[in-house]
């Protein structure tokens, strides 16, 4: 029987290997990442407050200036009492620092590479001002110097913490347009202070030169930086003005500087052809599918092609509409793919029309619903004119017939080119306005000869002159989905009433069994501020919505689309944080038409 092993090791034998011990790492973990980066955010919104208040407030500002004018005149003018203390980083009592302030926060916020570093190269080399400033005895016995190095110098370690964090690109022609920017809006701004320097001037014997350093001086603060320059005393208000323009211009330079990239790769016909094919496949699915093929769009393809997101970029706002194309299973990869394309560049995501499916996916990637008003779907099978309810449509409709009025329905590649050509001149004298409005809801290219399968229905009066069409575009095999309504002004009213009608009739002739009408906003305020027992909160919304659509429509959409008896599908705004909304809402605007901005560096975006 041999003898038992034994289990313990020899003295002799060489030691065992046993588990591993790694050493810690010394590299930051997320979450002490994330919370640096939002301490420098923090710390920069806080400096803001602090600039705004010393220009507001005369004690706090000449305690500001004491501080900062110390470490630039102390030994240049001895003779002068100035003290002899530092302060925070960009603590300057000046509206271009606050301006400063307020934009590194902004661009802070939302973690792009550029401003991290523009904070560095600013902050690292105060530090280092600082800390050899506090080696000399007069700066080391104060106090309040210590604070303000060790502010500045824990700025400058959360930097280095949490740099991973800023992590969006720019726009490769920010530099050659800050540039530009800067240089213009220093001689126009500068032109202008000098001049009402000038004019403001208490003190005889100024030069050109003593005005105009005098005047970008007041440019960096309205403190005691420019009372060194004799001959020139400016009034106060003068001072605030100056110090006012040349903060405008700097802040200009700032948004050239660090303005998000403006997303111009546009639809591919290579991308427009993957569209199609998971259109063809799943088109049925959202009514704002054929939409997603405007080609001032881009498109995002999920890891599997499965899924698409098309979205167009309008003030650095990464605007999606409608559903995502495709298989709902590969929905998520989709919205990843989208949401990391935002990061990257810095862009505000944002989906405008989304459904309530897409809309409960959407959430688990971290966006947030409003609900945005309902889209009024017509069911073929139930469509009929018979009933109390329908009496004034079918009013409307007979009055329209009797008066010799006809509609002719047709898909668009039926349509003969020179016929087509001027069923479009036509869609451009009847528009109201210069601007081609629509962006969610319209393709934007009547008579595009890719879009053969798109419904035309031509209203001609007694004398066989056109004098309205409709334009819609498919909603998968069976369904259409309103696009274009134009008019002739001087025509018969009830026109649009009559041909809707006609199509509702007619539609089993095409295949059709459902169409999508035009889109009602708040469509629930005005239909549940209308009943009794509405409380005041909603009465009063109803009232203000009332209000405005003396200008924009708004009631007006509801009747109109109330009026055939539609099934309401309720459609969202998507939207990440509850402070981008006001963001969005005017990009949406800008998308749909209703609104133009002048854009700096751009013709459009």
């Amino acid at each position: 029987m041999p003898a038992p092993q034994s289990t313990l090791p020899s003295p002799h034998a060489p030691a065992q290997a046993g588990p591993r011990r790694t050493l810690p790492s010394l590299t930051p973990g997320p979450r002490l990442r994330a919370a640096a980066a939002s301490a420098t955010v923090w710390y920069l919104r806080l400096i803001a407050v602090l600039n705004v208040l010393a220009v507001l407030s005369l004690p706090f500002r000449e305690e500001v200036h004491e501080h900062n004018t110390s470490k630039l005149f102390t030994q240049q003018h001895p003779h002068q009492h100035v003290g002899a203390f530092f302060t925070p980083y960009l603590a300057t009592a000046g509206l271009v620092s606050a301006a400063l302030a307020i934009f590194l926060t902004l661009v802070m916020r939302r973690r792009k590479r550029a401003a991290w570093l523009t904070n560095l190269l600013l902050a690292g080399p105060l530090f280092l001002v600082y800390a050899l400033g506090l080696t000399q005895d007069r700066y080391a016995d104060h106090v309040f110097n210590w604070v303000s190095a060790a502010l500045t110098g824990l700025f400058v370690a959360a930097l280095l913490i949490g740099r991973r964090e800023f992590n969006a690109v720019g726009d490769p022609s920010n530099p050659k347009l800050a540039l530009a920017v800067g240089a213009g809006g220093l001689l126009v701004t500068g032109g202008l202070g000098t001049l009402l320097v000038h004019a403001t001037n208490k003190l005889p014997g100024a030069g050109l030169t003593d005005e105009i350093a005098y005047t970008y001086l007041r440019g960096i603060s309205v403190g005691v930086f420019a009372d060194r320059i004799d001959h020139v005393h400016a009034p106060r208000w003068t001072d605030i003005t100056v110090n006012a323009l040349l903060a405008a211009a700097f802040c200009l330079v700032l948004y050239a500087c660090f303005r998000s990239p403006r997303g111009k790769q546009l639809l591919t016909a290579a991308d427009e052809e993957k569209l199609r094919a998971l259109l063809d496949k799943h088109g049925a699915r959202d009514s704002l599918g054929y939409f997603a093929l405007r080609r001032d769009k881009a498109a995002v393809f999920s890891p599997s092609g499965k899924a698409a997101i098309t979205y167009r970029v309008v003030g650095a706002v990464s605007l999606a509409s409608g559903d995502p194309i495709g298989d709902p299973e590969a929905w998520p990869g989709a919205i990843d793919a989208w949401l990391a394309e935002a990061r990257r560049h810095a862009w505000i995501p944002a989906v405008m029309g989304a459904s309530e499916e897409a809309g409960t996916v959407y959430a688990r990637h971290g966006l947030d619903a409003l609900e945005l008003g309902d889209e009024a779907i017509v069911d073929i099978a139930d469509f009929t004119l018979e009933g109390r309810a329908m009496r004034v449509v079918r009013q409307a409709h007979n009055r329209v017939k009797r008066a010799g009025y006809t509609v002719r329905v047709r898909r668009h590649e039926d349509i003969p080119a020179e016929e087509m050509a001027v069923l479009v001149d036509r869609a451009d004298r009847w528009r109201d306005g210069a601007t081609e409005r629509g962006f969610s809801m319209a393709l934007g290219r009547l008579g595009d000869p890719a879009d053969g399968r798109c419904v035309m229905l031509e209203c001609r009066d007694a004398d066989g002159e056109p004098r309205a069409l409709l334009s819609f575009v498919p909603w998968g095999e069976h369904g259409l989905s309103l696009d274009l309504m134009r008019r002739d002004r001087d025509c018969e009213n009830g026109l649009m009433e009559y041909m809707v009608v006609e199509l509702l009739l007619g539609a089993k002739e095409l295949g059709v069994e459902r169409v999508s009408l035009n889109f009602a906003m708040f469509r629930s305020v005005f239909e549940r501020g209308a009943r009794l027992g509405a409380g005041p909160v909603l009465r009063l919304w109803r009232s203000i919505l009332t209000f405005f659509s003396r200008w924009w429509q708004i009631e007006s959409l509801y009747r109109a689309n109330a009026k055939y008896r539609p099934v309401w599908e309720p459609r969202f705004l998507l939207f990440a944080k509850s402070s981008d909304i006001p963001r969005i809402g005017l990009a949406s605007a800008r998308a749909e038409g209703f609104l133009t901005l002048p854009v700096i560096g751009e013709r459009s975006s």
